[in-house]
């Protein structure tokens, strides 16, 4: 591996792509910063074949990294990406594995979600189950649970690692005082503390990122394993004269109920209208789509250590991988006229003079 600016670093074991390699915030695994998810798409929507062949059209475009959860299609996810994996015969030593613990899958009794000693250990346990094997790179408590006490879940984490069950732990959509509060209690009783955060982080949702985020960044080097880059395909401009039938919004429509909703709002129409000035400069100004301008822009803040991709086609796969190509063409002038687009950038409270924040009732200096 060859070092690059900023601690980006280019594996050339991998492909024609020249995949890019990020560490894991402070931890020494080395990530791609473009990762295969299987939200409502792998084991939910596509199954068998089609499952393989995206997996093996991203492994061997540089994705050696597959994101699942114990609560995505009821377990299927894990069940499908376990299987291609085997079918495969890809080294495990040649892959990164995450799956995240919470939701449950079945029946939702008290002790069969969240995130409780018992329901950690157990549900990691099925998880590996239907994985196929016998550990996992980075589990992740799925979501905060204010029902059990930090220092049980730190401990419960801990006790995975430890076990060999799982090398790292990390937390998704947990706000920067209860990250703070984990890493306190990881330090006080000499526990192993989170390496990663996975936020929903893009162009029209940044406000946890770049500000709430933003001392934990630099107090413990945290990781990030950002999802939905795409806003669930609204940043393709794809929904810009209404909704597909075939798009993510018609075929789930339930889930995307109330964002379809909003869609049809005053607010909703202005985001769209940013979208189009937005395609305008992508197609115009850097010579790619809408959808490698947002790839790209997600990627190009070093706070990003991988982003997960979705898809429910294969081609996508190869596509959204021209993002890379775009990464170098976001100078600092191209950002600026982004940033006017969208106007957006959230704001950093006062510091008077000190880098202390007040977040929700916490100092962090």
């Amino acid at each position: 591996m060859v070092p690059t600016d900023k601690g980006l670093q280019r594996e050339k074991a991998f492909d024609p792509k020249s995949m890019l390699f990020r560490n894991l915030g402070n931890s020494g695994l080395r990530v791609p910063v473009f990762s295969l998810g299987g939200w409502l798409t792998l084991g939910g929507t596509q199954k068998g074949d089609t499952v393989k062949e995206i997996m093996q059209l991203a492994f061997d475009n540089g994705i050696n990294m597959f994101d699942s959860a114990e609560g995505y299609a009821e377990g299927n996810s894990e069940v499908e990406m376990g299987r291609v994996i085997k079918e495969c015969g890809w080294q495990r030593s040649d892959l990164i594995i995450t799956t995240k613990i919470f939701f449950g899958t079945g029946r939702k009794d008290f002790n069969s979600r969240g995130l409780s000693r018992k329901h950690l250990i157990e549900g990691l346990n099925h998880s590996l189950a239907r994985l196929e094997m016998e550990y996992v790179d980075v589990v992740f408590a799925h979501r905060p649970d204010e029902t059990v006490h930090m220092e049980e879940i730190v401990r419960g984490f801990d006790w995975l690692i430890n076990a060999g069950k799982a090398f790292y732990w990390g937390t998704s959509e947990w706000s920067a005082q209860q990250l703070q509060e984990a890493h306190e209690v990881a330090a006080k009783y000499n526990l192993i503390g989170p390496s990663a955060e996975q936020p929903h982080y893009s162009m029209m949702h940044r406000e946890r990122f770049e500000v709430e985020y933003a001392p934990l960044f630099r107090k413990y080097k945290m990781g990030t394993t950002t999802w939905s880059p795409l806003d669930s395909g609204m940043l393709t401009g794809k929904y810009n004269d209404g909704v597909p039938e075939d798009s993510r919004y018609a075929t789930n429509k339930e889930f995307f109920a109330e964002t379809v909703k909003k869609l049809k709002s005053p607010e909703g129409q202005a985001k769209i209208e940013q979208v189009k000035r937005l395609t305008d400069l992508a197609e115009k100004s850097l010579g790619c789509s809408m959808t490698h301008l947002a790839l790209a822009w997600v990627i190009k803040n070093e706070n990003v250590s991988t982003c997960i991709l979705g898809a429910s086609k294969p081609e996508q796969i190869v596509d959204n991988l021209k993002a890379l190509d775009v990464l170098p063409k976001l100078t600092p002038d191209v950002m600026q006229l982004i940033e006017d687009i969208l106007d957006n950038k959230p704001t950093h409270p006062p510091t008077f003079g000190r880098e202390t924040y007040r977040l929700r009732g916490v100092n962090i200096i």
